[in-house]
């Protein structure tokens, strides 16, 4: 931590630089340092922890982000249980989501919707049984009979799929891709699902299908042989205190972190690489974000009219959102303008609020709601019973309700853009009083706070795969560099943590002595 004013510029020397601090950097940078590596962290912003953060409303300390992870792969288990958290794993409750539709087919502001649990015998809302009771209720015997002649297709006319929307539309029809598929879709990927590429959002799919002759076939079989470690976990208090956890780990090995720099310019040098930030004096953000999980670095003082900051490092490890480290690859080495021309990302926005609200006590649309593609009666794409999904929250709640709304799809302006807080506050209320079938007035708002990411882009989108493998091919002609981060890695923790654990390990490779097991200059 640097004491009083900054100079006009500002210079360290340091084994890695790691650009951004949400849970990637946060996690690379540790793995690095457990080696003795020399560590010092850039983020723009004036809090860590990126998408797992939190916000403080009405006295509750809740996530603003992220508020789970799925368990496949273990990775998150292990980083959970490695900072001592193992303990405070939580299931949710198993009631599950619902899912709301126009009630006869109305549509427009005041529309009465139609609401039943999602079918628990589905994949990405693929239902394993079109004929199903529960997934009659949702699309109708109209639905069901079109969705069931996907059996009777013959298996040559399936080939392999890459769009999740074109399949489920040809196999199954627009009932089950409007009301079933692209509620999911928008809620966990933020993302049409024509955009989606099937074999990274239900991989081994297209296999299953060839085998068994058909979609709902192939999604009964993946059903089938799905094991326990696909399920959600979350942690007691909120998965930000997995931030506080691994900010007091860089702590104990001496990482330096310094927020409110805005990374600026990525150069090689003989020796490794430089980094360039500015400082300023405030936050740059001008979106509604919330409080994350961690406090600045440095004394307000020291950023007090700004500065440039220069890091010298052996190694460096690019962890920040997919428009800025494309832009720090591009101007840095030559013959990479190519890697800018990627798909747009998705504005998406997280307004939570805390009610008073009594008739929500018996959790009357289970753990959270998703909204069908002809719901055309609410803006919201989710919703997100806190206090009925985490018997914790419950717990210190007492008595009130925690409701999250998400807004924002990919290619689409998030619909809270340059809504006054009184529009914003009238919005979410009404959407929220739609989705739970419950009539709110304004007087059961105690508190409201928002998120925003303005940035999210997604792995899962089609050809995204093949731009991260043409990217992570010509980043292994260049020793030293590696990138991390959900646009590289993939949806959610489960996906993040591995990635930046294996990008961290490529780094300590070249980094380590050939026998001595150490870094071979620290």
């Amino acid at each position: 931590m640097t004491d009083g004013p900054r100079a006009a510029e500002e210079r360290r020397t340091t084994d890695v630089v790691v650009v951004g601090g949400g849970v990637a950097g946060l996690v690379s940078a540790l793995e690095c340092a457990k080696i003795g590596l020399k560590v010092t962290l850039l983020e723009r912003r004036d809090v860590l922890g990126g998408c797992v953060g939190r916000i403080e409303l009405d006295g509750l300390v809740l996530d603003s982000g992220a508020e789970s992870f799925a368990t496949r792969g273990g990775a998150v288990a292990e980083l959970i249980a490695e900072l001592g958290l193992a303990d405070a794993v939580e299931s949710p409750n198993p009631a599950g989501a619902w899912l709301v539709w126009p009630a006869g087919g109305q549509r427009g502001v005041g529309a009465k919707l139609d609401a039943a649990p999602l079918p628990k015998t589905g994949m990405l809302g693929i239902p394993a049984n079109p004929l199903g009771d529960d997934v009659r209720r949702i699309i109708g015997w109209n639905g069901s009979s079109r969705a069931y002649l996907d059996r009777l297709k013959p298996i040559l006319r399936i080939g392999r799929a890459h769009s999740l929307g074109e399949l489920v539309r040809d196999r199954m029809g627009e009932a089950v891709l409007n009301r079933l598929v692209t509620p999911i879709s928008a809620g966990v990927y933020s993302t049409n699902p024509d955009d989606l590429d099937l074999d990274v959002v239900a991989p081994g799919l297209n296999e299953a299908m060839t085998r068994t002759g058909s979609l709902s076939g192939g999604v009964g079989q993946l059903l089938e042989e799905r094991k326990a470690g696909t399920a959600v976990q979350g942690l007691a208090g909120g998965m930000h205190t997995l931030v506080d956890a691994l900010l007091a780990q860089l702590a104990r090995f001496d990482v330096d972190l310094v927020t409110g720099a805005d990374v600026t310019d990525l150069a090689r040098t003989d020796d490794g690489w430089r980094v360039s930030a500015t400082v300023a004096a405030a936050a740059r953000e001008t979106e509604p974000e919330t409080e994350l999980a961690a406090e600045p670095t440095h004394d307000a003082a020291t950023a007090s009219g700004g500065s440039t900051f220069v890091v010298d490092a052996r190694f460096a490890l690019l962890a920040s959102p997919a428009a800025a480290s494309r832009h720090l690859l591009v101007e840095a080495l030559e013959g990479w303008s190519e890697v800018s021309e990627w798909r747009a990302a998705a504005s998406v926005e997280i307004v939570t609020l805390v009610l008073d609200a009594p008739a929500l006590d018996d959790a009357p649309r289970g753990t959270g709601v998703l909204v069908a593609a002809d719901a055309t009666g609410v803006t919201a794409k989710a919703l997100t019973h806190s206090t009925a999904k985490w018997s914790w929250l419950a717990a210190r709640a007492e008595g009130r309700h925690v409701v999250r709304l998400s807004y924002g799809r990919a290619g689409e302006p998030n619909p809270l853009d340059g809504l006054s807080d009184a529009d914003l506050r009238a919005l979410v209320l009404a959407d929220a009083s739609a989705l739970l079938g419950v009539a709110l007035d304004d007087a059961a708002i105690r508190a409201l706070g928002r998120a925003a990411w303005r940035d999210a882009l997604s792995q899962a989108t089609i050809g995204q795969r093949d731009r991260v493998r043409a990217l992570e091919e010509a980043l292994a002609a260049e020793p030293g560099i590696e990138v991390t981060g959900s646009w590289v890695a993939g949806t959610g923790l489960a996906s993040v943590v591995p990635h930046a654990i294996a990008a961290a390990a490529r780094i300590r490779h070249l980094a380590v002595g050939p026998s001595t097991g150490t870094a071979a200059n620290a």
